[in-house]
């Protein structure tokens, strides 16, 4: 384990975790373990500032059920009031669009056919509409298309030519837009349909004649085109009204139809849809704290399997020095041969021609031209394969742990499920209890559902790390570690401990104890993992020059403790020490315990 002397900084009691032995009797008090004020260094300054000691108090970080919550369904729903973000239905979606168009139609005059092409124009932003309309009328009326009166009259006529199928009808088989050109029926339906098949870019339809630029608004559609075509170019609008929205996105989950409309500046992005998924209203990937959107971006990229296959290649294969395809070395010599048509005969070794080969070179199968390349310093090549490797083992160690955790996070979704569905009616009927009193249970895998979540993504966070930072480094792994190992104990009481009380014959007499003590892990556990992503969040920039110095092997003598505070334990020293080493933390599957 990494310590530092002298202080208790990187006692785990720091992020407030503590152990099993303690938990029942420090319950009742996990939040006076984080005033901030006896994390002190050498020099006196405080390793965390408030903000990280008052986590436990924030409301703000994952959001888990409270216990006035749990018979809510919307419970899950934007427990975060001080972001601003609400979940729309497609009825809220609809309310508010008719509620923009209402608006825009009532202070400037306009039609709502009008009030419509306007805010679409302007991506439904009603304050730019009306700022752009009183700023100059005129301008927008021609940029958007919205024609005060008809350019062409037709008045007085009682037929006219069609200007695409050149038709000779009555007055009454032809329509036009606000410009006035006339065009038959027929045609109008051909045009509007296939636009509207063509998609979204239909909300943009302009008059058919080549010249004119007026807008085709939502009451040409509703006159002209077929229903399914009339279905289909609502939904368009309905939908557009969130996609050029900037502070609308749709929820990703699959067949979701909410959309999140979030107050940008208000805090992190973490959003939860009524669907109960959670993710990044910024990137619209899971929910991914305390890693930021641009590391995930790349971190998704490396996972991706192309990007994959270019590492494998650059280190598994060279390419052809002719047509340049890659070539893996399936046998012994050096001598190889690229697959027709190319067929060029090439030495491994040094990519020349074999026929180069030969006494010159040490032999046709000892070429000691690479040797003096290598003196040369020319092996740029080869240097990029090496570096190649050992990033791609770098990457492969993170990914199998990131994996490893998205892997327990899934088992324990289907395990909470399981526990809701099966063994809490019969928890209650064996132990003689109530529903309500087994609220802890619902919370405590609620809150490792979450942490094998922030867990899985500090493997992304550990592998973008510079290598150069080794202190900054170290105390990450630690950190995690840490994170990890209480984490465990949780897991472990959740789901181990609970299965004794759920098949035994009858009532147990340390069933309360047993609650108590889930309580106090799951406090514990939140509280830690609240402190942990504020922390990385923060780039650890706290690891000031004292930690870097003071922190030591793991083989080194462990830091003096205070013999003083409760029951003769110092506070910074009431729980076990870890037995985890400040490397990166083995994972334990759920279905290994």
């Amino acid at each position: 384990m990494l310590r530092v002397f002298g202080s208790q900084v990187l006692n785990s009691k720091v992020f407030g975790m503590v152990s099993e032995d303690n938990v029942i009797e420090d319950s009742a008090s996990v939040e006076d373990d984080f005033d901030g004020d006896d994390y002190d260094y050498d020099d006196g300054g405080d390793y965390y500032d408030d903000d990280y000691g008052d986590a436990g108090d924030d409301d703000d970080d994952y959001g888990l059920v409270e216990d006035d919550d749990v018979d809510d369904p919307g419970a899950m729903v934007s427990r975060r009031p001080k972001l601003g973000y609400t979940v729309l239905q497609e009825a809220d979606i609809k309310q508010r669009q008719e509620d923009d168009i209402s608006k825009v139609s009532t202070v400037l005059s306009l039609s709502q056919v009008e009030a419509t092409i306007l805010l679409r124009h302007y991506n439904w932003n009603v304050n730019e509409v009306h700022d752009e309309w009183f700023s100059d009328e005129e301008r927008v009326r021609k940029s958007v298309g919205l024609f005060e009166r008809p350019v062409v009259d037709v008045s007085d006529a009682s037929e006219f030519t069609c200007g695409i199928c050149f038709d000779l009808l009555p007055c009454d088989n032809f329509a036009s837009a606000s410009c006035g050109h006339p065009f038959c029926r027929e045609c109008w339906q051909g045009y509007i349909c296939t636009s509207i098949n063509d998609g979204p870019g239909c909300l943009l339809l302009r008059c058919p004649e080549p010249s004119c630029k007026a807008a085709v608004g939502p009451d040409m559609i509703d006159k002209l085109a077929p229903c399914e075509e009339k279905e289909k170019y609502s939904q368009f609008l309905l939908r557009s009204y969130i996609e050029d929205n900037r502070e609308a996105k749709w929820c990703p989950a699959p067949g979701c139809e909410n959309a999140v409309n979030f107050a940008v500046g208000g805090g992190d992005f973490d959003v939860t849809c009524l669907c109960s998924y959670r993710f990044c209203w910024n990137c619209t990937v899971e929910a991914h704290r305390p890693v930021d959107c641009e590391t995930v971006t790349k971190w998704m990229l490396k996972n991706s399997v192309d990007g994959e296959n270019v590492n494998w290649i650059l280190h598994n294969s060279k390419t052809c020095p002719k047509c340049k395809r890659p070539i893996e070395k399936n046998q012994g010599c050096m001598h190889m041969t690229c697959t027709p048509p190319c067929s060029y005969e090439f030495c491994w070794l040094c990519l020349r021609a074999w026929s180069s080969h030969g006494l010159a070179t040490g032999g046709f199968y000892s070429c000691n031209v690479y040797e003096a390349e290598m003196q040369k310093g020319n092996v740029d090549a080869e240097m990029r394969r090496e570096m190649a490797k050992n990033s791609f083992e770098k990457y492969t160690h993170y990914y199998e742990r990131w994996a490893s955790n998205q892997s327990s996070r899934e088992k324990a979704l289907e395990d909470l499920n399981r526990m809701e569905s099966e063994n809490m009616e019969k928890l209650c009927n064996v132990q003689c209890t109530t529903m309500s009193q087994l609220k802890c249970i619902t919370e405590a895998w609620l809150q490792i559902v979450e942490c094998r979540r922030v867990l899985k993504w500090t493997y992304a966070y550990g592998y973008d790390l510079p290598e150069h930072e080794k202190t900054k480094t170290q105390f990450f792994e630690y950190l995690q570690g840490e994170a990890e190992a209480g984490l465990e104990r949780l897991h472990r009481c959740a789901e181990k401990e609970l299965d004794k009380y759920v098949t035994a014959d009858g009532p147990l007499s340390d069933f309360d104890d047993f609650r108590t003590k889930l309580t106090g892990l799951t406090s514990v556990t939140k509280t830690y993992f609240e402190n942990l992503v504020r922390a990385l969040e923060n780039g650890l920039e706290d690891v000031n020059s004292t930690a870097c110095n003071k922190i030591v092997s793991p083989r080194s003598p462990a830091s003096p403790r205070s013999p003083t505070g409760r029951n003769g334990k110092g506070r910074g020293s009431r729980g076990k020490e870890s037995p985890r080493a400040g490397g990166s933390p083995k994972n334990v599957d759920d279905t290994s315990k």
